[in-house]
């Protein structure tokens, strides 16, 4: 009979994992093999980074710096230099956030430092501005008014990050901080601006101070102008009136921005008891989630 050669079956073992030799283990998990190969993988990539974008955090350094020079300045003894400075630290607090939102450059960074240099510029410099200005002559009354318009921004700023997932959008929970601080130092500027010295309006300062501090922690609803769509055509009149606005405001900066600045303040408690005499309801946490 023919005789046939029989071939040696092959270890067909490709579905398989190659065994790893002994010595090659001792390269230990850092350096992980190739099934096919035996030569040494990748590192496995390392979490991403969490870097700190520059353009609105700019804008959030350059309104701490405003806040920590009104300081600075009242020290000084020039008030009127003072309450410009916050009011630039209002300007830029407005813009740093909308360049985070236009750039997407968010981040949970940016927003805890939005709100401790929105502290020094809204909560701490104002309130040492009006004692350092007229609240010193009143002693303890004096220093008191202080700290109650630095606390109520401290709490303002608390309150708003933790409601922002639940208040309406449409109404800030209390005075907003920007707005205080502009009732306070708007009216330094103006009673500068008029030859008034701090220790003649002692009283009238302790009342501002008092009201914006108090005002911050309350539930009283006022707009925030959130709803309001930039990109919806308008017609040419409100333009000619943004213009008039700029001229007023350019004509006379003090009584223009602190009269301005007291409608708003004072606007909140209108809408407050506006509505209780309509029936709705004054608390503006929202209680119904939208659709999406």
């Amino acid at each position: 009979m023919p005789s046939f050669n029989r071939r040696k079956a092959k270890n067909n073992n490709s579905n398989f994992p190659r065994v790893r030799p002994l010595g090659k283990l001792a390269r230990g998990p850092q350096t992980p093999l190739h099934e096919e190969e035996g030569e040494p993988l990748a590192p496995a990539p390392k979490g991403r980074r969490r870097g700190i974008y520059l353009l609105p955090n700019a804008f959030t350094t350059a309104g701490l710096f405003c806040g920590f020079y009104a300081i600075v300045m009242a020290m000084g003894q020039k008030f009127d230099h003072a309450a410009i400075a916050i009011f630039a630290a209002m300007l830029l607090d407005a813009i740093d956030g909308r360049v985070a939102r236009l750039t997407n450059t968010q981040s949970e960074f940016g927003a805890q430092y939005d709100s401790l240099a929105d502290m020094v510029s809204f909560g701490a410099a104002p309130g040492l501005v009006a004692y350092i200005w007229a609240l010193q002559d009143l002693g303890k009354l004096g220093w008191l008014a202080a700290f109650v318009y630095c606390a109520g921004g401290a709490l303002r700023l608390a309150r708003f990050n933790t409601n922002i997932a639940v208040v309406d959008k449409r109404y800030f929970q209390g005075l907003p901080s920007p707005a205080a601080a502009a009732l306070v130092a708007g009216f330094i500027w103006l009673m500068q601006d008029l030859g008034y010295a701090g220790n003649e309006l002692s009283w009238a300062a302790w009342a501002i101070t008092l009201y914006a501090g108090l005002t911050m922690v309350t539930n009283v609803p006022f707009y925030s102008f959130k709803d309001i769509n930039y990109r919806k055509s308008v017609p040419f009149i409100a333009i000619f009136v943004i213009v008039l606005a700029f001229v007023a405001i350019a004509g006379d900066p003090p009584k223009v921005l602190f009269g301005l600045f007291v409608l708003y303040g004072l606007s909140g408690y209108a809408i407050y008891f506006w509505r209780l005499a309509k029936g709705r309801p004054v608390s503006i946490i929202q209680t119904e989630h939208d659709e999406h």
